[in-house]
């Protein structure tokens, strides 16, 4: 069995080829290396290739003789699609109909789309659930949520088997705390051990549903085999919001650190609370969050620390 995953090299894809390959099934990995690291392929028996997603003759290549696509390259951030709408699209929206496509024409069996939170955007009601109406406030939401219906037309109109993961803010090992467009949660891990302070961008009480990489990856390899989900789309996290403060005092306690956070403006796009409803993803894809929220802070706390001594494995 082939599996290919787009934005192999990055912190999904990546944490996904390693179970692949525990599994002992074969990958090949898309990626263009815009944000994925070769470091997070060091040792891995793959296939590599190297191109951009939006490239109609890439994706052909890539998609011959594959079974199932996992699409997780995309050009992730918010504040980077407020600053580059044109690119986020690019490599969002227009990469995702491309692939598509060709899957379709070498008859990929399904495809896994990696969608986002973010589609939902600032309505108060929580906890979001799959049947409210998405209000994407960034271009990288429209992005997303522009490929969930590229997805279910290709479903509808070619009966093509494809299911899209609304991601709930996921963390953990391999995740780039260097980039300025790094996920909070590694880079406070990372500023903490740095002895750097830490800034908080807006209210200390915005809330995330912070999901750990391995309820995230155990949610595509369900959403791979179930009968039932063709055609739709998930939440996936973990069904419960922490606050930017819980955790920079979860983080500092963890560390004996006892000096407090900056605060800075809130960013541009950013949602000020987010909280997945998991039901139908408990139901179709059997998926139950197995790592909470403190323990994957704690993994992924030892692994950075790890990876400061030794270099990321």
């Amino acid at each position: 069995m082939l599996n290919l995953i787009t934005g192999g090299a990055g912190f999904i894809g990546s944490n996904l080829c390693r179970a692949l390959l525990e599994r002992g099934e074969r990958v090949r990995v898309l990626d263009n290396f815009l944000t994925g690291s070769r470091d997070n392929l060091a040792g891995l028996d793959i296939e590599l290739m190297e191109g951009d997603a939006s490239d109609p003759e890439v994706c052909r290549r890539a998609c011959a003789g594959v079974d199932f696509v996992f699409h997780e390259g995309a050009l992730p951030s918010v504040p980077r699609s407020v600053e580059n709408p044109l690119a986020s699209h690019a490599h969002c929206a227009t990469a995702t109909v491309v692939l598509l496509h060709a899957a379709r024409q070498a008859r990929v069996r399904r495809v896994i789309y990696a969608s986002s939170s973010s589609v939902y955007g600032d309505t108060p009601t929580l906890p979001k659930t799959e049947t409210m109406t998405p209000q994407p406030r960034s271009p990288y939401a429209v992005a997303k949520l522009a490929g969930e219906h590229y997805c279910r037309a290709f479903y509808l109109c070619y009966g093509m088997e494809t299911v899209a993961l609304r991601y709930f803010n996921i963390f953990g090992p391999r995740q780039d705390p260097s980039s300025p467009y790094s996920g909070v949660l590694s880079r406070f891990i990372s500023q903490l051990l740095a002895n750097q302070p830490c800034t908080i961008f807006g209210s200390g009480e915005i809330s995330r549903d912070f999901t750990y990489i391995d309820n995230v990856v155990e949610a595509n390899l369900l959403a791979r085999e179930a009968p039932c989900a063709p055609g739709k789309f998930y939440n996936i996290g973990c069904g419960k919001r922490v606050t930017l403060a819980w955790v920079y005092e979860f983080l500092a306690g963890e560390l004996g650190i006892t000096a407090p956070p900056q605060y800075g403006p809130a960013r541009a796009g950013d949602v000020p609370h987010s909280l997945a409803d998991i039901t139908a993803a408990r139901h179709d894809l059997r998926y139950e969050p197995r790592v909470d929220v403190e323990t994957g802070l704690r993994l992924t706390l030892a692994w950075q620390q790890g990876a400061r001594n030794t270099g990321p494995t």
